[in-house]
C-alpha cells in the first residue's frame, strides 16, 4: 500500500548521524580517567599560575572588535553566491547588492568612528595629546601677544 521501504536509506543515515555525536561523548566518559582534585579544578593559563580572580571583566573593546569581524566575515557569506549567480539576477539584484553593501559600510563607518576597530587603549590617549597639543597651541600664541 504505502511505499515505506524508499525511505530506508535515509532512516540509516539519520540514525548514524545521531549515533555519531552521542558516541563521540559518551564514549570518552567511559574510557577518559576521571582524577578529581585541587590541580583539576584550578584554572588553566597556558601552564602559568592564575594570579588574582579568574572572573575579571573584559572591555567592550573586544565584542566590538568580534561584531565587526563577524559582520564582515557574514558579508562575505551573502555576496559570494550573489557573486556565481550575478549573469541571471539582472539590474534589480545589483541594485539590491548595492545597497546591501551600502548599509554594512556606513555599519563599518560607525564602528570605525566609535573605536571598534582599536584593540587597545591608544584613541583614548591620542584624544588627550590632541587636547593637550591644543592647548600648548593656544598657551604659545597668548604667550607671544
Amino acid at each position: 500500500m504505502f511505499l515505506f521501504h524508499q525511505y530506508d536509506s535515509f532512516r540509516i543515515f539519520l540514525l548514524v548521524s545521531i549515533s555519531i555525536p552521542f558516541l563521540a561523548f559518551s564514549i570518552p566518559r567511559f574510557i577518559a580517567p576521571t582524577r578529581e582534585g585541587p590541580e583539576k579544578l584550578a584554572s588553566y593559563e597556558s601552564g602559568i599560575e592564575p594570579k588574582g580572580d579568574t572572573w575579571i571583566r573584559f572591555q567592550i573593546r573586544h565584542y566590538m572588535f568580534a561584531l565587526v569581524f563577524t559582520v564582515s566575515d557574514v558579508e562575505t557569506v551573502f555576496l559570494y553566491p550573489w557573486a556565481i549567480a550575478f549573469g541571471d539576477l539582472g539590474l534589480f539584484a545589483f541594485i539590491e547588492v548595492i545597497v546591501f553593501i551600502f548599509i554594512l559600510v556606513v555599519g563599518l563607518v560607525y564602528a570605525w568612528r566609535k573605536g571598534a576597530s582599536e584593540w587597545s587603549q591608544f584613541p583614548n590617549i591620542r584624544m588627550k595629546m590632541r587636547e593637550e597639543k591644543s592647548n600648548t597651541k593656544v598657551k604659545t600664541l597668548s604667550s607671544i601677544q
